[in-house]
């Protein structure tokens, strides 16, 4: 089972946390997963659709307590 590596982007504005998720994702090897932790609002709207957009799978989002679990596979 490969790792899941973890990307805290609480507090972190658009569009600075999509740029950091993008950069993140590119130094991991195919088939690795990422989880984004992101605010609600415009950072839950705007990251998975951005990196959906750049070709990457969003595998799932989930609602936590006050915050958004995106899990994307590089």
């Amino acid at each position: 089972m490969s790792q899941v590596v973890l990307l805290d982007l609480r507090g972190t504005p658009c569009p600075i946390n999509f740029i950091r998720s993008k950069l993140q994702l590119e130094k991991m090897k195919p088939g690795e997963l990422l989880e984004i932790w992101l605010d609600a609002g415009e950072p839950i709207e705007q990251v998975p659709n951005s990196l959906s957009t750049e070709g990457y799978n969003i595998e799932g989002i989930e609602e936590r307590d006050g915050f958004f679990a995106v899990c994307v596979r590089a």
